[in-house]
């Protein structure tokens, strides 16, 4: 999720559980929303060189579920240095609060679609619930409000009421997204196709238009879907699927720029495509600012004549968002 959202969430459960003995409802917010914000300094994590060594490293170890207490005394020691001997705060206190906003941040990334490490060190697979958006503003702005609102009148019943509303909405979030499900379905049998995989996510800040992509023997088929309050479908494109063999014949299986599309279709779980506007790029057909467009938010692009040590280069794509959004507007609003 946001930074704003982390942190918001990162301060609402140790408030939730903060009492006149266990500190201010001020302070608990403080450290669990710095605390919240933590896991993603591993985005620092990257090399000139490589490229698509951060791809590999964010949400890695910092969000993985046994990575909980460590990140927790790491910060803790921290902020208790920093500021909180000044405060009045025992380590243990300060250790409770930091954790508690600590743990939030995978499980609240998990309910995104990028994908999470969250069993690592014993498993690479990232989980992904991809049942709300990165920014979501319907989520978010309750939580902050009910965050300061406890912080301002010291109780931790409008912290409380935070988590409730979190629960709320991420239910609402999966129910909506069976009914993706279901309409992706429903579609692809109409179309007499077979799915072969299927995935779908919320679009950007809202639960009721959704992005689906399914796969067929050869190609993947992208379209928008809004599941309520009135069901309508957007139909979208398809586009073959990537075949390095047949796209890129130039292509050496021993150099490094082969490894990096593997890096790369391991990341996009192998929903990969050769890029309909540049024939030498590679585009991740899972995501796009508009649900039935293949305007993909990030690609990699490869080098005919680039060395055996050469690299890919990773780009993304933010263009024309103010009219993407107007766009994504009417397919929300629309009869």
């Amino acid at each position: 999720m946001d930074p704003i959202t982390q942190g918001a969430l990162g301060a609402a459960v140790p408030q939730a559980v903060a009492t006149a003995q266990k500190g201010p409802a001020l302070v608990a917010g403080g450290f669990g929303f710095l605390a919240g914000l933590a896991a993603d300094l591993d985005v620092f994590i990257r090399s000139a060189e490589d490229p698509l060594l951060f791809l590999e490293y964010h949400r890695q170890f910092t969000h993985a579920l046994i990575f909980i207490p460590v990140g927790g005394l790491v910060t803790a020691a921290l902020l208790y240095l920093a500021i909180g001997r000044r405060l009045r705060l025992t380590f243990g206190r300060a250790l409770l609060f930091c954790t508690l906003g600590y743990g939030t941040h995978g499980l609240l990334d998990f309910a995104t679609s990028y994908g999470t490490m969250l069993f690592w060190p014993f498993s690479e697979e990232r989980y992904a619930a991809s049942i709300i958006s990165i920014v979501d503003p319907l989520f978010t702005v309750p939580v902050v409000g009910l965050v300061v609102v406890t912080a301002i009148r010291r109780s931790p019943i409008y912290a409380r009421l935070a988590l409730a509303w979190v629960c709320i909405y991420l239910t609402l979030a999966t129910v909506q997204r069976s009914g993706a499900l279901a309409m992706a379905e429903d579609l692809a049998a109409a179309r007499g196709h077979t799915i072969e995989r299927l995935t779908v996510k919320p679009t950007f800040g809202n639960i009721l238009v959704w992005r689906s992509v399914y796969e067929t023997k050869r190609r993947f088929h992208v379209d928008g879907l809004r599941v309520w309050v009135s069901p309508k479908v957007f139909p979208g494109p398809s586009i073959p699927r990537l075949n390095a063999a047949r796209d890129f014949p130039w292509l050496d299986a021993e150099g490094q720029q082969h490894r990096d599309l593997g890096r790369f279709a391991r990341f996009s779980q192998g929903y990969i495509a050769r890029s309909p506007d540049d024939p030498n790029a590679v585009i991740d057909v899972r995501y796009a600012f508009l649900p039935n467009t293949l305007g993909a938010l990030w690609s990699v692009v490869l080098t005919p004549d680039a060395s055996p040590e050469g690299h890919v280069r990773f780009q993304t794509n933010r263009r024309d968002s103010r009219a993407q959004l107007g766009a994504l507007w009417r397919m929300i609003t629309a009869d």
